[in-house]
């Protein structure tokens, strides 16, 4: 897919696209959304851009301002390899698969998949996470969320590994030691997510000076969600220069509490006040699947790789002993009312 010429001719073109973003962002960002717009033609890009769009309209948004910082302060090739690999392997080529698979056999693919990473199988067997990547791309799956506390160097030769994917690597600040950050530098197609600490401003400065690609993660339990609901939450992230402000609800959230915080992530979209990008990470990650599939699916394997959902934890569902195609078949059966349009 890498070497694909409708990749190498849009790669071609974003790459153009960032070094104009340097003298005229609000321009520049306007042609690029007008021009993927109008040549759009799956069912996400078309929504993506069309919304895209109508928030740009918007000369006061706070979002460019976010643009030029990450123009000016993230290496060109590490916005670019993530973002092809995101846009077009997992958000265009990868959409279409699974649109097709779906349609064909009956059951819901995610768009993206959660992996808690284990200490035992990434160094003694770590085979076994590339059959799962691998299985994945064939379905149509491109983007990984991995979660790899204590274990950011094991999972490194797997993203190596995996140059058509798109990576967030999930972390604590404590993990991103000036060795580590030396290490990974040549894994462009990936993007840290560190774990918010108004502590720790000096970690975000490091990434920030080495041009790293990040975004910043919280997880709110019922006491915090004033903290969301008000604004005050990225009203501090934004000083630490983040991409993306992800919140993440405790297990213990109520569906109220969820519902409000949810509520309120999407009138930030529409507001812009921020200088990095409200997200509610489970929602915000159903509402992508809704539109590539029409119908959403949430999937996590934990570190033994038992399949989350929903529902909770499927005993019987193993990632390292079935076939995702299989798991995804027998956990996720197609809703009959969703639309393949």
């Amino acid at each position: 897919m890498a070497d694909s010429m409708s990749r190498i001719l849009i790669e071609t073109i974003v790459r153009r696209t960032l070094k104009d973003l340097k003298d005229s962002p609000e321009r520049s960002v306007r042609n690029l959304v007008d021009m993927a717009l109008n040549s759009s033609e799956g069912r996400f890009q078309r929504s993506f851009f069309t919304v895209a769009e109508t928030m740009l309209k918007n000369e006061k948004s706070a979002y460019y301002d976010v643009i030029k910082d990450v123009v000016a302060n993230v290496e060109t090739e590490r916005i670019l390899q993530f973002g092809m690999n995101l846009g077009y392997n997992s958000c265009t080529e990868g959409a279409e698969k699974i649109r097709k698979k779906e349609a064909a056999c009956g059951f819901n693919i995610p768009w993206t998949i959660s992996l808690n990473i284990d200490m035992e199988k990434v160094t003694e067997n770590p085979e076994s996470y590339d059959t799962v990547l691998t299985q994945g791309k064939k379905l149509g799956v491109y983007t990984w969320m991995l979660h790899a506390h204590g274990l950011l160097q094991e999972v490194l030769p797997l993203m190596r590994r995996h140059t058509d994917c798109a990576f967030v690597l999930f972390c604590e600040p404590a993990d991103l030691t000036p060795a580590f950050l030396d290490c990974m530098s040549d894994v462009k197609h990936l993007m840290l997510a560190v774990r918010y600490d108004e502590n720790a401003g000096d970690v975000y400065s490091q990434l920030r000076k080495r041009q790293f690609f990040y975004s910043v993660f919280h997880v709110y339990e019922e006491k915090d969600a004033e903290s969301i609901i008000g604004g005050d939450l990225f009203y501090s992230t934004e000083q630490l220069h983040p991409v993306f402000t992800a919140v993440i609800p405790d297990a213990a959230c109520s569906r109220e509490t969820r519902d409000r915080v949810y509520s309120a992530i999407t009138g930030f979209h529409t507001e812009q006040d921020f200088q990095t990008l409200p997200l509610d990470m489970v929602q915000d990650i159903r509402y992508i699947d809704s539109v590539i599939s029409g119908d959403a699916c949430l999937v996590s394997f934990d570190t033994d790789g038992g399949l989350y959902s929903q529902k909770g934890k499927e005993e019987s569902l193993n990632i390292f002993d079935q076939q995702l195609e299989s798991i995804l078949r027998q956990a996720f059966p197609k809703n009959p009312e969703a639309s393949d349009a």
